[in-house]
């Protein structure tokens, strides 16, 4: 059975994302994009791959199938990029988008919590495991499914914006597992349910 990951970036106190989907405030550094390059390439956007130093034909490492809300899909498509990841399957979960224009992208306008059983008992692509991108609202629906959270914390204070996890109040334990430091003070903590 594939496991669901959270992989996702955040400020130090809680945000994905600011109020107008903002995330130009995180402080990446380069030995940050050089770790992320190397052990997460899949979480690159192909359109940006060569202005961050990745080939664009750099094979997945962890995950061939990506679940994400429209509020993740969006900045894609208002750049006029209708497929982010096309190394990747692609899913759309959302309720008011009518339609996407690109065969390589499944829109999901049913419940995530069945897309994501089904997900994890089928072979993938590539036979590796499913990544959940985002937002904080489709986070907050699959927090059952959610096996790993992966998060990278910015020493950066956004004030308001996407929650990392939004919803209803259901404290979910996970437990850290390990921690990684980057020279500008960021860090990559891992999290298993439990």
């Amino acid at each position: 059975m594939r496991k669901l990951t959270y992989y996702v970036g955040a400020s130090i106190d809680g945000y994905i994302a600011g109020p107008d989907g903002e995330v130009d405030f995180y402080p990446v550094a380069d030995d940050m994009m050089e770790w992320i390059n190397a052990r997460y390439p899949e979480t690159v956007p192909r359109h940006i791959r060569e202005l961050v130093g990745l080939p664009v034909d750099t094979p997945n490492q962890r995950w061939d199938t990506l679940v994400m809300g429209r509020g993740t899909y969006d900045p894609a498509l208002e750049a006029g990029i209708a497929s982010p990841y096309p190394h990747m399957k692609q899913y759309v979960v959302s309720t008011t988008l009518e339609r996407i224009d690109d065969p390589e992208i499944e829109l999901v306008r049913t419940d995530p919590v069945e897309l994501v059983q089904r997900l994890k008992r089928e072979e993938g692509p590539e036979g590796k495991d499913i990544w959940l991108a985002g937002g904080g609202l489709l986070a907050g629906a699959l927090i059952d499914e959610i096996d790993e959270l992966i998060v990278k914390s910015y020493p950066v204070s956004a004030g308001a914006g996407v929650p990392i996890i939004s919803g209803a109040f259901r404290p979910t334990p996970f437990t850290p597992v390990r921690r990684k430091e980057f020279g500008n003070g960021a860090q990559v903590t891992w999290f298993e349910r439990g």
